[in-house]
């Protein structure tokens, strides 16, 4: 057997030092395979940009070892860049049925075939390539979640994908501590590990503590309720729809991504709904106040959600009323804070009453925190550890927390999208870098707005733009008309006549300059107008607008 195949390779596309774009190749010898494949919401300065997704040159450039891709669940910062992805890789994905459920649907909105899908369960053994790899059931915020146990020529790797241990979890399925136990009992030659709660002490509460906080809400309720909550989250929809019917009130769900789910969820048995309890949104008006509860999007703030339409009154079906009840059952997502408390604002301005607090316990986090987090480094034992999903002060937490556990120093490895961990039977290094960072997709483009283009845009965001458009005879290179200066997001010119008409002396003084001088090349003649107006703007009003210098021949 030749020496490179005695090298495994760990390689996080996604997901280290940032929340969300998850994606992570294992390789030995010319076997690969990928577990996850997600995205993330753009940052605030990422102007214009609708989706990020993971980086994917190291895959097409190895297409031929790539084996399959496996996925922990169907959260879009685990599946959402597989419809991209798929478009260009022929691989077989493999997910529990309510993942590839939710998945089927992402693919179908994109026109990519489901074909290559394959459902496993909890308990199943796959193989791939040189890898064996097993299901084990895990509790997070969604149902159907799974941590992947990966037998390699060299040892078990144990990826927990997103977890928390909940003991009495809505669906009774706990998490499968017996086979992280017969694992560590075996022997782990590597764990990664969720690391977004890492910071938080204690133990994260169970979902079921949140069943509870509704009944008491809507024992209080007077009017109808609003739940805006995760469309993911079945599990949390599961105790509202049990909820409203111990109080005898009937429930609608509103919000393309709530119904698709609801939907999915009911087919594929993951949600029971008591018959006669959910109705259409059109039939709300058909009965009193206090026996409706409206299940929709918008927990996050997001500008088009349903939520935030009947906040700033334009839902075309539903209208808040005094006397409603909107329960927020949710956090804001990092960077979401500001959304989230202006549609609270505006709930209130609308004389509901809203339930959005951390300490009204009508949320919990679906991540384990510290004290669960050590149980699993406990039972599983690894030799060597990876910490995963989380911004870098997170991974740097769990593995303080590791170190705390007595693992050594050296055998933790806080790596960056691209880092690749090499684990041989010597022993394990960071040992080079591949190919991996942020693709950007706006509307149908994917991967066509990078960062010169966000740097215009952030620019024009800031200054606006200013359009210099200038008439030349070609043949005697002199000017005939303009300059002519359109303004767009810089100063209303109606207001600033004279600064307009001073710009235009200003580039008329450069033109007269370049026509005297002889000067022929277009493009020296609009960097000449483009800097002498840059300077001249910012010595007069301390604004850098965009210039765009147009030269038209006749």
């Amino acid at each position: 057997m030749a020496k490179a195949n005695h090298k495994l390779h760990i390689i996080p596309l996604g997901g280290l030092g940032e929340i969300g774009k998850n994606m992570t190749v294992i390789r030995y010898g010319d076997d690969m395979i990928v577990v996850d494949a997600g995205l993330m919401f753009p940052e605030d300065d990422m102007l214009g940009i609708d989706l990020v997704i993971p980086d994917i040159s190291y895959l097409l450039e190895n297409r031929d070892s790539l084996r399959a891709i496996f996925l922990t669940h169907g959260h879009e910062d685990h599946i959402g860049a597989l419809p991209y992805v798929l478009k260009q890789l022929d691989v077989p994905v493999y997910g529990t049925r309510l993942t590839l459920g939710i998945l089927q649907g992402r693919l179908k909105e994109a026109n990519v075939s489901s074909a290559s899908l394959r459902a496993v369960k909890a308990g199943d053994n796959v193989q791939a390539g040189r890898f064996s790899v097993g299901f084990m059931r895990v509790n997070h915020s969604i149902a159907d979640a799974v941590a992947l146990s990966i037998d390699t020529p060299l040892g078990t790797i144990v990826h927990t994908g997103d977890f928390k241990l909940d003991h009495t979890p809505v669906d009774g399925q706990v998490t499968d501590f017996h086979r992280m136990a017969e694992l560590g009992n075996k022997g782990v030659l590597a764990l990664m590990a969720d690391s977004t709660n890492a910071e938080r002490p204690g133990f994260t509460p169970s979902e079921r503590s949140v069943g509870v906080k509704f009944d008491e809400h809507f024992q209080q309720a007077q009017g109808r309720i609003i739940i805006a909550t995760f469309s993911s989250n079945v599990h949390r929809i599961q105790q509202a729809i049990e909820a409203a019917h111990r109080h005898n009130r009937k429930v609608a769900v509103i919000g393309r991504s709530m119904q698709n789910v609801v939907g999915i969820a009911m087919e594929l048995g993951y949600l029971t709904v008591p018959e006669g309890i959910m109705i259409d949104i059109d039939e709300i008006g058909n009965y009193p106040a206090e026996q409706i509860v409206v299940m929709t999007t918008g927990s996050q703030g997001e500008p088009m959600s349903a939520l935030t339409r009947m906040a700033m009154g334009e839902h075309r079906k539903v209208e808040i009323y005094p006397g409603d009840t909107v329960i927020i059952s949710a956090t804001p997502i990092p960077g979401n804070e500001k959304g989230v408390a202006k549609t609270v604002d505006l709930l209130f301005r609308q004389g509901a009453n809203v339930i959005y607090e951390k300490t009204s316990g009508i949320h919990v986090s679906g991540h384990a925190s510290q004290e669960e987090l050590k149980l699993v480094h406990n039972l599983l034992r690894p030799k060597y550890f990876i910490p995963v999903h989380g911004e870098y002060r997170h991974l740097i937490k769990h593995k303080k927390l590791a170190e705390s556990l007595g693992m050594p120093k050296e055998n933790i490895f806080v790596g960056e999208n691209g880092s690749v961990i090499e684990i041989t039977p010597r022993g394990a290094a960071i040992n080079g870098k591949v190919t991996a960072g942020k693709v950007l997709v706006d509307g149908l483009g994917v991967g066509d707005i990078g960062n010169i283009v966000l740097r215009d845009r952030r620019q024009l965001s800031q200054d606006g733009i200013l359009i210099v458009v200038i008439t030349v005879d070609k043949q005697h290179c002199t000017v005939v008309a303009g300059p002519d200066i359109v303004s767009r997001g810089f100063v209303y010119v109606r207001e600033s006549e004279r600064l307009m008409d001073e710009a235009r002396d200003k580039v008329a003084a450069v033109l007269q300059r370049c026509e005297d001088s002889r000067v022929t090349e277009w493009a020296m003649i609009k960097s000449s107008v483009r800097e002498t107006l840059s300077r001249f703007l910012y010595e007069k009003i301390r604004r850098r607008p965009m210039i765009l210098p147009i030269i038209m021949e006749v």
